[in-house]
């Protein structure tokens, strides 16, 4: 198996990471494989509440798109390139931000390109305080293909998210912070300590109604407001035959810890 996304579960998390550390977790089209094919495996695994993505070594939580790979792509032409790079990484971006169980970015370092985009994509990001980010494919003479161009407009607004598209320069994890990108800055020491910390706060509740919400958010986000309030009625209606709402309502009144079973 491809170790260039290592993979561990622990107390309900799993922590994958990019693991390219000599390339400074270069997105190529190995691992981008590998962590689709994780992601389907934890899918299922009742055993995993929680993801965490990280990256490996003290620089980078991941540079971007392997340049001298998809540039062969490119070479070979538009089919090769938007069925190679383009897809690929938006089919990973669209995963990651569909994905039913919560996923939290711990950016340990760079983000630059595709590295930003999986930050953009995920539910949370927490960023450790040497996190520098940028979208950089202005620079190859090239937009974002994994979904900047989307993404990051209706994170930071279309002027603010222009600004950093058209210029290509990096910024610091505060206006990351500012912007929406991350939900927190920790000291460096402490990101996956802190990254596990929100997942345990997490797993606390329904895992079935965390999927809910994740469902409701994501898909009302493309939505008109009647269309998304119908989307939550019927993630709700999901929920009313389900032991872990009938568990949530009992021990609410009997004023203990409620049980569930994610069923």
């Amino acid at each position: 198996m491809s170790d260039t996304v290592l993979f561990d579960v622990s107390e309900g998390v799993a922590l994958l990471t990019f693991n390219r550390p000599e390339k400074l977790n270069a997105l190529n089209y190995e691992l981008i494989d590998r962590l689709l094919f994780l992601l389907d495996l934890i899918e299922v695994d009742d055993t995993v509440q929680t993801v965490i993505l990280t990256g490996a070594g003290e620089r980078a939580f991941s540079a971007g798109g392997d340049i001298h790979e998809f540039s062969r792509s490119v070479a070979e032409g538009v089919n090769a390139a938007i069925r190679d790079f383009v897809r690929r990484g938006q089919r990973l971006t669209a995963r990651l931000e569909a994905f039913p169980k919560p996923i939290i970015a711990a950016v340990n370092g760079l983000a630059y390109g595709g590295g930003c985009e999986i930050t953009e994509a995920v539910h949370l990001a927490i960023a450790s305080e040497r996190a520098r980010f940028a979208k950089p494919e202005i620079r190859l003479a090239m937009p974002p293909t994994f979904g900047g161009t989307q993404r990051l407009p209706r994170l930071a607004g279309r002027k603010r998210a222009l600004e950093l598209l058209l210029t290509g320069d990096e910024f610091p994890a505060s206006q990351a912070l500012e912007m929406g990108l991350v939900n927190k800055i920790v000291p460096h020491g402490d990101l996956i300590t802190a990254a596990r910390e929100l997942a345990a706060r997490i797993m606390r509740h329904s895992p079935l109604a965390t999927a809910a919400i994740i469902t409701a958010v994501t898909r009302g986000l493309n939505m008109t407001i009647g269309e998304g309030l119908l989307n939550e009625s019927e993630q709700f209606a999901r929920m009313v035959p389900s032991h872990d709402l009938a568990e949530g309502l009992a021990a609410w009144k009997e004023r203990r810890e409620p049980h569930y079973i994610g069923c």
